[in-house]
């Protein structure tokens, strides 16, 4: 009955009371409880209608000091229930834990130690939730575990070693964090068979893994080595994902007739090769994509027999094939040269003979400016690779299967799960573009497609052909700087990519006659509905937002500096974010525009446009030893919803105490109060709670001491509670009859806040 008034009693919970024979209530799809001998051994709750509204007051050290009351509870699962908070470290007391699964919550901070005081533990799932920090280093403490997944988090930093000690482990699935670097060695670990790592910035090695893999899903990687030849050998493996890298080298037809194979995906990568029409496939094979890579010859047979069954993508490749695009076999002759020179020029040089020196001086500095030219004209060659159209079935099969796990699996490892859909960043690959690309989608950078003009560079409207419309930001260089001096600031810039960031989509050098840049173009998406500050007054669309509307864009700025502080290495911090750098989309999805990266030229000043700000050196270093630097963006954060609040134009410091003091007062008078400041386009169709709660973060925010404000986590939990709020109070405003409100339908929401 604690644990049921802590949970704010819920509906499913509604039968139970002090006279519940509860080891004997008939389950259902949310409540289930096992009893052995009299003790509950399982207890299993799962929202069917997403996480429910908690308390504010909900204390999680109190809900699982109440579970440890249960010293037989050998598998624990709590699923969209809404808990929040970090995870106790009290959960070290529940010893006969074998299945923990705490998915789709509000989990937050660090995994902690206490753990790995779990001996018995054989499944730990905890996806979809605020995770930060690295994946802990005591995992290989836990020497039953056969199920880790960590899915959909805010992990980051490099792999710990110790996972390739985890003998029993029979699913590693750590997709959607921001882990990056080398992935440990795996091969020791011969019970390994589900393995997905998608959507991270992992690489360049290909993972060593054991031969008894059945699902392997690296996409959307760093990953730019080969693949290993022995992955032929791989007789169980099943679905196989490895798109949207930047692998090279010869593809093995082999690969389409391994005996377990059903679907395979190598499309977005640089793979060369010749494919044959008498190639063999494995008959079970439903799902190929070959797309964008530079294969050539002729589409096996195989492939092409049974097309009802199958689904099978091959455009932008140079196959004879004419039913999909392809490119003519001189594009990917030339880009695979392209490639092999680049490599070459990065492999260790061999010392020269003194006979061979004299002939190396004179001929050499001829052969290397012919050879350097040639190289630089090929990369200038490089043509638009369109992206295959009509994917949105093929889209859907794709999710389906990137976290399928084989049934028998699941029931082997006691896998326990619900499986929660959560939105992608639908965008092409981060790629090079080609100047006569970026000519074409400007008309040849023509004055009418100017969007705005700073001191570096020009910001140009472009469409390409596609039909996808970017932003191309033209930055003028320093004559003596090369390419190589960019690359790693284009590194950093290739990384800027999430739902809430205006999103990097490319770039393009344009050269001298010589080797140095003179130009560097920068490619964004177009973001064409206008700032947040022009929605909420209406002078954009003609109406203001809703109140519901503001906190879902204020959620939505919140992850986004959420991700430049922790989902990119080097983390970007002190981005002083505006209300006029916030755009919205078509959707009403809110992009930063702006944010602080470091500069590309020594002396190249902020500029504040439809891309990204580029802050002087100086500034950046100064700002570089400045401590609490993540907390200016809370600052900035407040200030934003100062004016998401009262709907008037902020524009200097003293506006901002001026707003702050009457926000602040109107907290602790009463709702007429608060309402009486707030913006008069939504002050009647809010609810108070959630306003209120709004108003209380704002204030926190604005703190004058930096170790005062709150972490960004705090503020994103907060402004989901108010949103939460704000959409029950809707639900029950409907349901009496009331007359409705305009609010985005509860699954866009919940889709939002989750």
């Amino acid at each position: 009955m604690r644990i049921k008034r802590l949970l704010n009693f819920p509906a499913v919970l509604s039968g139970w009371n002090r006279y519940t024979d509860l080891c004997n209530i008939e389950p259902n799809s949310s409540v289930i409880v096992v009893c052995y001998e009299g003790s509950i051994t399982q207890l299993h709750m799962i929202s069917q209608d997403g996480s429910p509204m908690l308390p504010k007051n909900f204390s999680i050290d109190s809900f699982f000091t109440t579970l440890a009351r249960l010293p037989s509870l050998k598998v624990l699962s709590l699923v969209s229930l809404g808990l929040w908070g970090p995870m106790p470290t009290g959960i070290g007391r529940l010893s006969s834990l074998e299945i923990l699964n705490m998915s789709s919550n509000f989990l937050y901070g660090t995994i902690p130690g206490e753990v790995s005081a779990l001996k018995n533990l054989q499944t730990l799932i905890l996806d979809y939730n605020l995770f930060s920090g690295q994946v802990p280093d005591w995992l290989s403490g836990l020497p039953l575990l056969a199920v880790l997944s960590l899915r959909g988090n805010s992990l980051g930093g490099p792999l710990p070693n110790s996972l390739g000690a985890l003998e029993n482990l029979r699913v590693l699935a750590l997709s959607g964090n921001n882990l990056y670097g080398e992935v440990p060695d795996l091969s020791n670990l011969t019970n390994l068979q589900v393995l997905d790592l998608q959507g991270n910035y992992l690489g360049p090695q290909f993972p060593s893994l054991g031969s008894k893999v059945a699902t392997l899903v690296l996409r959307n990687n760093k990953f730019r080595s080969g693949i290993p030849s022995d992955l032929s050998s791989y007789v169980q493996l099943q679905h196989l994902d490895i798109s949207l890298n930047r692998l090279i080298g010869p593809f093995s037809p082999s690969l389409l007739a391994l005996p377990s194979i059903n679907y395979l995906d190598i499309s977005e990568n640089g793979f060369t090769g010749m494919l044959f029409q008498n190639t063999s496939c494995n008959e079970g094979l439903t799902f190929v994509d070959l797309s964008s890579n530079l294969l050539t010859g002729s589409l096996p047979t195989c492939l092409v027999s049974n097309s009802k069954t199958k689904v099978v993508r091959y455009a932008n490749n140079c196959l004879t094939a004419g039913a999909q695009n392809q490119h003519p076999y001189s594009f990917c002759r030339n880009e695979a040269l392209a490639v092999v020179g680049i490599l070459n020029s990065q492999q260790k040089k061999v010392p020269m003979n003194n006979v061979a020196l004299p002939l190396s001086m004179a001929g050499g500095v001829v052969g290397g400016v012919v050879l350097l030219c040639l190289l630089i004209w090929l990369i200038l060659q490089r043509v638009n690779v369109k992206k295959a159209k009509g994917r949105p079935s093929v889209r859907l099969i794709a999710e389906n299967a990137s976290t399928g796990i084989p049934p028998k699996l699941l029931s082997d490892a006691r896998y326990i799960s619900q499986k929660l859909r959560l939105g992608a960043l639908c965008l092409p690959a981060y790629r090079t573009f080609s100047l006569e690309e970026l000519q074409e989608a400007t008309n040849n950078f023509e004055t009418s497609t100017l969007m705005g003009e700073g001191s570096h560079g020009q910001m140009y409207r472009g469409k390409l052909k596609d039909g996808s419309l970017v932003a191309i930001r033209c930055l003028k260089t320093k004559k003596r700087n090369c390419k190589q001096n960019f690359m790693h600031h284009i590194e950093l810039f290739s990384k800027l990519r999430h739902h809430h960031l205006v999103s990097a989509l490319g770039h393009c050098f344009e050269y001298l006659g010589d080797p140095s840049v003179s130009n560097l173009f920068l490619i964004f998406e177009y973001v064409p509905n206008g700032t947040l500050r022009g929605n909420i007054s209406g002078v954009f669309a003609g109406h203001t937002l809703s109140w519901t509307q503001r906190i879902v864009a204020a959620i939505g700025v919140t992850k986004g500096i959420q991700f430049l502080h922790a989902g990119i290495v080097p983390g970007v911090f002190a981005n002083k974010l505006k209300i006029t750098n916030i755009l919205l989309d078509q959707n009403l999805v809110a992009k930063i525009s702006s944010y602080n990266l470091p500069p590309l030229e020594e002396n190249m000043r902020t500029e504040v446009g439809a891309g990204v700000s580029w802050p002087g050196s100086k500034e950046l270093k100064i700002t570089a030893r400045t401590k609490h630097e993540d907390k200016m963006d809370v600052y900035d954060i407040g200030v934003v919803l100062l004016e998401i609040i009262t709907g008037r134009p902020i524009t200097s410091e003293s506006e901002v105490e001026l707003v702050k003091d009457q926000v602040s007062v109107s907290i602790s008078a009463d709702e007429t109060a608060r309402r009486g400041i707030t913006d008069p386009a939504v002050h009647s169709t809010c609810l108070d709670e959630s306003l209120k709660t709004v108003m209380e973060v704002c204030i926190s925010c604005l703190a004058k001491q930096p170790t005062e404000r709150p972490s960004v986590e705090d503020v994103l939990w907060n402004l989901q509670f108010a949103a939460q709020s704000q959409e029950a109070w809707r639900r029950d405003s409907q349901s009496s009859d009331r007359s409705p409100v305009y609010l985005p339908q509860p699954s866009q929401l919940q889709l939002v806040i989750q």
